[in-house]
């Protein structure tokens, strides 16, 4: 009997932008279009090389991240898209997903040819509605523009789109945050990625903390609150702490990294886990492109991590999801007791941070605002749990699980 196929998502990064704005610790390149010949004609080699590998896999989702993908070409990007689809066998409803920023997709018949191509998602970096907001962010768009960029997606037939959008921005004040999305949300996107900004070390943004005149942490928990309200209004179902969707259009490709799914990267920084093992490619896009070229080294970090030893990424990651996680699940999978996770959960059941239905624990949208201490509180109850079955092991009184 012929075993299932087993899914697996491709991520593509793109390591191009037109600027480097003042917030990004993604690995991206400003000034680089010299690269992008030889860029692209690596990243179809590593595909190749990499295919024999994913052998039994049918990928179900392609993702083109950056950096900013569109800021490729069509003609780059469907050289690449060409050679995924000779080289790995991809599901019929395969959700292929570009990102892009509005002042790089305004023509809609370069769109359509990528449409063609089998991009049928475009993930559009919006991040405010205000060009002030815009300008201080180091964005390369107006926020006409972003409105042009949509017509544009709309006019090239694809029916599925997402707007990124940031809250939290120095000098916002709720109603500016209000303004931002009730905008967006004007566009009819079928998904909305709302992110709090954070001020990441090595960023233009981290040298000027100090004078940054950020809203406090009870002003970011006000337009958080808010978001996940009116969106739900809208018919914006949360599936993930930031992510918001139209029923059936939240985010294949994500869903993959917060349930444990496999996926294969490619390009300088891009992560993967395939086959039970965890690796991630060099920051450096030269040292990549050498070593596609040479047959060389390009990995940065590679960590074998056996299915029974996922129970961490399974807590950590399932909480920041609506779907959350279950006991069922827990136990069947790593043949440990959920007893005591659920025993700190009940803790946060009367202040509202946290609910149980139908077998499963989620967080609610207070809890999620919160979610780095549940969650640390989570992970010491399973460090316990862990501590205590090598004990009974040690003394001879082990038991698996029953379920």
């Amino acid at each position: 009997m012929k075993k299932p196929d087993k899914p697996l998502g491709l991520y593509i990064h793109i390591p191009f932008c037109k600027s480097k704005c003042v917030y990004c610790d993604f690995y991206s390149l400003p000034n680089a279009e010299r690269e992008m010949n030889r860029y692209t004609s690596a990243v179809c080699r590593h595909l190749t090389e990499t295919a024999p590998q994913a052998a039994a896999h049918l990928a179900d989702t392609v993702y083109f991240g950056g950096g900013t993908p569109s800021y490729l070409g069509p003609r780059r990007l469907q050289k690449i898209l060409k050679t995924v689809r000779k080289h790995y066998r991809i599901a019929p409803d395969a959700e292929v997903t570009l990102e892009a920023n509005p002042d790089s997709i305004g023509d809609w018949r370069k769109l359509r040819a990528l449409r063609k191509a089998g991009v049928n998602r475009i993930s559009l970096g919006v991040q405010s509605a205000d060009d002030k907001e815009l300008q201080a962010l180091g964005r390369p768009h107006t926020y006409a523009q972003a409105v042009d960029a949509v017509g544009a997606v709309r006019r090239a037939g694809i029916r599925n789109l997402s707007l990124d959008l940031i809250y939290g921005l120095p000098g916002q004040t709720l109603a500016l945050w209000q303004r931002t999305l009730n905008r967006a949300a004007a566009l009819e996107p079928e998904h909305l990625s709302c992110y709090g900004l954070k001020v990441e070390e090595g960023t233009p943004l981290w040298d000027r903390r100090e004078g940054l005149d950020l809203p406090g942490d009870d002003a970011q928990a006000d337009m958080y609150l808010w978001t996940v309200e009116r969106l739900a209004a809208l018919g914006y179902a949360q599936y993930e702490i930031s992510n918001f969707a139209k029923p059936g259009f939240a985010s294949r490709h994500n869903m993959k990294y917060w349930t444990l799914g496999e996926y294969a990267g490619f390009g300088p920084g891009a992560h993967s886990d395939l086959g039970d093992v965890r690796y991630a490619y060099v920051r450096d896009l030269d040292a990549y492109c050498r070593g596609i070229k040479s047959g060389g080294s390009i990995l940065a970090e590679s960590e074998r991590i056996p299915p029974r030893e996922r129970d961490l990424e399974y807590l950590m990651l399932g909480l920041r999801t609506t779907q959350g996680i279950a006991q069922r699940e827990f136990e069947n999978r790593f043949r440990l007791s959920f007893a005591p996770i659920e025993e700190e959960l009940k803790k946060f059941l009367s202040s509202g941070h946290a609910v149980q239905s139908g077998g499963r624990w989620h967080l609610t949208p207070e809890g999620f605002l919160v979610s780095n201490q549940i969650i640390g509180r989570v992970l010491d109850a399973l460090g316990q749990e862990k501590l205590r079955r090598l004990q009974a092991a040690a003394s001879g009184d082990y038991r698996i699980v029953q379920s």
